[in-house]
């Protein structure tokens, strides 16, 4: 985790922040769009239909711990919110680079949780808000500051407090996997996120 790499400044509420700025969910290929792909990769017994969209399907919200067994239950969380990213860099940014931000599968910034965790973040910063389930607070950090360094957004002071304590080495299981939920094993799917 690369917490020194990142700038520490205030994050103002800067004016003008709409989410249509970061356009989302672009198709990635065929009928999917970058939902869809989250759903499929995040799930368990995942069967889309011809159209892409998810009809058989079964999650784990690492967020809360909740299984969900419909698509209509889950949201796809930004881990670091578009209006988090406004203020603290993105409202610098061209339309193109909000829109590939927004819906990036190559880095942990998209996570399948219940929509119910999902209100209760909001656009609020680690300093204000940690997943229920605490045994994926670390997994939640490490993504959260692989996405700020990897796009240059700046962090507060508190962000970089929260996550001293979790910039130990990712636990492995032993063939070389990075353990599920920081090393909590246990139920129905597979979280599929880079820092778990």
């Amino acid at each position: 985790m690369r917490l020194a790499a990142l700038t520490v400044a205030p994050e103002n509420d800067v004016p003008g922040y709409s989410r249509a700025k970061f356009p989302h969910w672009a198709t990635q290929y065929g009928s999917c769009d970058t939902r869809e792909v989250v759903l499929q990769r995040d799930g368990a017994d995942v069967t889309q239909d011809d159209q892409c969209r998810a009809v058989l399907d079964r999650w784990l919200s690492a967020y809360d711990g909740v299984v969900l067994d419909a698509a209509s239950k889950v949201d796809i969380d930004h881990i670091v919110p578009l209006k988090e990213a406004w203020r603290s860099g993105a409202s610098q940014w061209t339309t193109e680079q909000r829109r590939a931000f927004a819906n990036d599968l190559q880095r942990s910034q998209l996570i399948a949780v219940s929509a119910r965790s999902n209100r209760a973040k909001g656009d609020k910063d680690p300093a204000n808000w940690q997943p229920e389930l605490e045994s994926y607070r670390c997994a939640y950090g490490r993504a959260w500051v692989g996405v700020k360094d990897a796009y240059g957004l700046a962090v507060d002071g508190n962000g970089m407090t929260r996550w001293s304590a979790c910039s130990t080495p990712v636990p492995h299981d032993a063939s070389g996997e990075p353990k599920t939920m920081c090393g909590a094993s246990s139920g129905p799917a597979v979280i599929r996120h880079q820092y778990c």
